[in-house]
């Protein structure tokens, strides 16, 4: 999978601008504050129809009303254009020129691997950040689980409602809580089973990215539920979930709010019996990181029988000469790849000497022939 060529209109600082990109490396080099990481950023956006960085109204350059993003797109043989409109109004998006009404029917049509200094926030921030990582990376992989985890979080809100209704009388009725609860478990078990399907694939792979990088073994990811669920089987699921709401019925009814279910899940992220997030070094923490997106490459190569693009923004002066290297080598192959850097210096020539180069200077995008220093 492979962007060919991206339009943009009134996108953050860029008025109207149209790029087109090389099948396989690609650098963005200028200084602060001039726009390169907003290429990477319009491109997420392309692909998940939001930011990585804002709330969507931000994206809307100054003074402008709307703005819109269009992609070409070659996906293995075929070729397709992505638009995504964003207004004041409301967003749209299409497909081939043809407006698509869900965006759950969208979003898996470009793949795309973000690594960015930001990340660490998936570390070191809130289970709801990390549990944010997992939405976004199984939406792109899946549309059962896009369908399946918007219907939850509408029968989740139906039913945190009916319980707060509870809590203020008792003459409710108590059979139409246990439909929205079965309505509910049916939508939890593909949620689990999902989240913990990836989970699984991502250990397959993770421990020995981080030991080649690091020379550390035994690095792993743990899926922390607030339920027991057994071996994750459906059936597993649904049992131990029925048996928690049932005997937690009236500590959920005093607290107004569904109390369990994958709105609580967590990861954890350690190193043998330790949880990094506490016991590791900033640069152990940087690597697993790296380690964890680097590790999704082959999930999403398995899973949709086409290479993610690899969106690199501003990563090389976060990382020592040797971490550096490791990431080109995984990455340096098959994949688009798109970069934003201050300078090349912190860039392995022989990974330089393959790239299309761009300087961006104000919000001017402008090809580099025949120059690969960085500089100008």
């Amino acid at each position: 999978m492979i962007v060919r060529k991206i339009n943009l209109i009134n996108f953050r600082n860029y008025n109207k601008i149209s790029i087109s990109f090389d099948k396989k490396l690609n650098i963005f080099i200028g200084d602060n504050a001039q726009g390169k990481t907003n290429i990477l950023e319009s491109i997420y956006f392309l692909a998940l129809t939001k930011s990585y960085r804002t709330a969507d109204t931000n994206l809307i350059k100054k003074d402008s009303e709307s703005l819109k993003v269009k992609g070409e797109i070659k996906d293995n043989s075929v070729y397709k254009s992505m638009t995504v409109e964003l207004s004041n109004t409301g967003k749209k998006v299409k497909i081939n020129n043809n407006e698509i009404k869900k965006i759950s029917d969208y979003i898996t049509n470009l793949n795309v691997i973000l690594i960015s200094p930001e990340d660490i926030n998936i570390l070191q921030g809130t289970p709801a950040e990390r549990r944010n990582f997992l939405n976004i990376e199984l939406s792109q992989l899946s549309k059962n689980y896009i369908k399946k985890y918007n219907e939850f979080n509408r029968i989740l809100k139906i039913r945190n409602n009916y319980l707060k209704m509870l809590y203020k009388s008792s003459n409710t009725d108590m059979r139409y809580l246990q439909s929205v609860t079965e309505n509910l478990i049916e939508r939890e078990i593909d949620i689990y089973s999902e989240r913990k399907n990836f989970i699984d694939k991502l250990n397959d792979n993770i421990s020995n990215i981080y030991e080649d990088i690091t020379g550390i073994k035994n690095f792993k990811i743990l899926y922390e539920t607030n339920v027991d669920l057994g071996n994750f089987s459906k059936e597993s699921i649904r049992n131990n979930l029925e048996k928690k709401y049932n005997s937690n019925l009236n500590k959920e009814i005093e607290n107004g709010m569904t109390l369990y279910g994958p709105h609580r899940d967590d990861i954890q992220f350690m190193i043998k019996s330790d949880d990094i997030k506490l016991y590791g070094s900033q640069g152990q923490q940087k690597v697993a990181i790296i380690a964890l997106k680097l590790s999704e490459i082959a999930i999403f190569k398995e899973m949709t029988d086409t290479y993610p693009i690899i969106l690199l923004d501003d990563i090389f002066s976060e990382l020592d000469v040797k971490t550096r290297n490791k990431l080109i080598n995984y990455i340096n192959g098959d994949m688009q790849v798109i970069i934003t850097s201050n300078d090349t210096r912190g860039i392995n020539k022989k990974f330089l000497n393959n790239a299309k180069l761009f300087k961006v200077i104000k919000g001017n995008v402008i090809e580099k022939v025949g120059d690969n220093n960085g500089k100008q």
